[in-house]
């Protein structure tokens, strides 16, 4: 099939002149196929996630260090602590298909405590420990929980509830305390079923929670088939597209492991390869700096806020310029252009990559891949094996070539199974057809990478144009005197919907709206212009560094 493509700019159209579809993409079904061969998953119907995560033999020494004292799991004693686990949790009354509160930050008895409960067959619930009240008591009763492990802070937030709780310390030297001494007995005694449960691919493994930025947070089931496609085709394929040998890789695991990025790599994905992971209770840029210098760390993957920390305090390092730092791996929300600049005129001596992947997608979805002739750091990277994807014009419904803007969907067996307890929210996201619709505004290149430009539900109607809240960010930010910078709606009588820039200015700065409003336009379409400025002294993100729109929205229509 042929037909002309413009693919050095997205478009919604193109135009007719003959050329050749690049043989990944079917004009006839719409479908891009990755350009990776596919791999084989495990076809016995009742392969757990924690047998084949231990089903891959490696020489790895350290499996887990806590970064600030040191202390550490070995992999020798990895899986005696996880099948210990998950005898403790079978014999205090915890069965099969029951629902584990995991209210806890990063630490090196995190893995141990998920991998514990899913051995036993039961379901683990992640939740951020700095939840408030109600948010843990309504996903309690959502979830239907049944055992919790947090920490001694929490306690007061539990209580009431009358559920089971442990209290996990957050290196070895806590074991030692009377508050973690039921943790402790828990991963130093036996394995003793007499027959662990049988458990299908197809049941359920996990519920976490998506962000709720765009609407109501909602539970996300992720069955044990989805994580052991996650550890196949997103953590050990992406290790195996390199020369060097896993075992002598050092993650720096500051992502939280109660999202899913962090998740699939900390907690799963590198503990099947042999590699070492450098636990971080919680982000402190200094802390970062000489955890990588003492550990020798060797890969570090970021968020958008966590990349600019990084960048920021890498100009005034002194000494070793983090020498033994290979790969700044980043995901969750989207980068701009100057940031990813900086990094690597920083850093040239690191390979730099961004990767996509959602809850629903169980984090896989793409992956960068950078060679000697090739760096690409732009784009978020290859669509990942096994994968499908879509691109559909949202006004529409037209499947488009490589080259046009639209909505992303994916197909795949990491797909999740659905919402919990929300046949409605789960149809309106995935159709009959199992297409993931991820309200994320993208497209390919020739090449087969794909760039993502917004979220639908952002994109800004101005008088029946579509305006993507992303450009007018690229712009503004690339102002001097600009900070940062968020783009969202207003609701305009005339116009249906104005594009608002709520801007934070360098310190000192005396720049103008009319000024801001001007130098816009300058640079863009009419229909683009920013028609308001707010000044702000932040712009609030969730934890992953998204720009919480919703809330600018709110305020916006107050200041208007």
């Amino acid at each position: 099939m042929a037909a002309n493509v413009n693919f050095d700019m997205p478009h919604n159209r193109i135009s007719t002149t003959l050329i050749t579809y690049p043989h990944w993409y079917s004009p006839k079904n719409g479908i891009y196929r990755s350009k990776h061969l596919s791999l084989e998953l495990p076809k016995d119907p009742f392969t757990d996630l924690v047998s084949f995560v231990f089903s891959h033999r490696h020489n790895g020494v350290s499996a887990l260090v806590d970064s600030s004292s040191g202390s550490s799991v070995s992999y020798s004693k990895l899986q005696p602590f996880v099948k210990s686990m998950a005898y403790a949790l079978h014999k205090m009354g915890v069965s099969q298909g029951d629902v584990v509160l995991l209210l806890l930050p990063n630490s090196i008895y995190y893995p141990i405590v998920f991998l514990g409960v899913l051995c036993l067959g039961a379901v683990v619930a992640p939740l951020n420990p700095l939840s408030s009240v109600s948010e843990i008591h309504k996903q309690i009763k959502d979830c239907g929980v049944s055992f919790t492990f947090t920490v001694p802070e929490n306690f007061k937030k539990l209580e009431p509830l009358g559920i089971p709780i442990v209290a996990v310390p957050e290196n070895e030297e806590g074991l030692k305390l009377d508050c973690f001494s039921c943790f402790s007995n828990m991963i130093s005694g036996e394995f003793g079923f007499s027959m662990r449960p049988l458990i299908r691919q197809e049941d359920t493994a996990a519920i976490l929670y998506s962000s709720g930025t765009t609407g109501v947070s909602k539970g996300v089931v992720l069955t044990h088939k989805n994580l052991i496609s996650m550890v196949e085709l997103f953590v050990r394929f992406e290790a195996s597209q390199y020369e060097y040998s896993c075992l002598n890789n050092v993650f720096l695991a500051v992502l939280p492991m109660f999202h899913v990025y962090g998740l699939s790599l900390f907690a799963l994905g590198l503990l099947s390869l042999g590699s070492t992971v450098i636990v971080m209770r919680k982000f402190d840029i200094d802390e970062v700096i000489n955890a990588i210098d003492k550990f020798k760390v060797t890969h570090f993957p970021v968020v958008p806020p966590m990349l600019t920390a990084l960048t920021r305090r890498g100009k005034g390092v002194n000494g070793s310029n983090l020498q033994s730092l290979m790969q700044v791996s980043s995901g969750a929300a989207p980068l701009n252009e100057s940031v990813i600049e900086d990094f690597v005129e920083t850093f040239p001596h690191v390979d730099f990559i961004q990767g996509y992947g959602m809850t629903e997608s169980t984090a896989v979805g793409t992956r960068g891949f950078n060679t000697e002739k090739l760096h690409n750091y732009l784009s978020i990277g290859l669509l990942a094996p096994n994968m499908e994807a879509r691109v559909v014009d949202w006004s529409s419904g037209e499947f488009l070539p490589p080259g046009s803007s639209g909505e992303l969907w994916l197909r795949g067996p990491a797909i999740m199974k659905g919402y919990l307890n929300n046949e409605e929210a789960t149809m309106s996201t995935i159709d009959k057809d199992g297409w993931l619709h991820t309200g994320d505004v993208v497209y390919f290149d020739q090449d087969g990478y794909l760039y993502i430009s917004d979220r639908l539900k952002d994109i800004i109607k101005y008088k029946g144009f579509q305006i993507a809240p992303a450009d007018l960010e690229a712009v503004l930010i690339s102002h001097p005197e600009v900070v940062d910078v968020a783009v969202t709606a207003a609701m305009d009588e005339a116009a249906g919907e104005i594009p608002v820039a709520f801007v934070v200015r360098k310190v000192g700065s005396m720049i103008s709206a009319k000024q801001i409003i001007d130098y816009v336009a300058e640079q863009v379409a009419p229909y683009k212009k920013v028609r308001k400025v707010i000044f702000i002294k932040r712009i609030p993100r969730s934890p992953t560094g998204k720009i919480l729109r919703r809330q600018l929205r709110n305020f916006s229509t107050s200041k208007l």
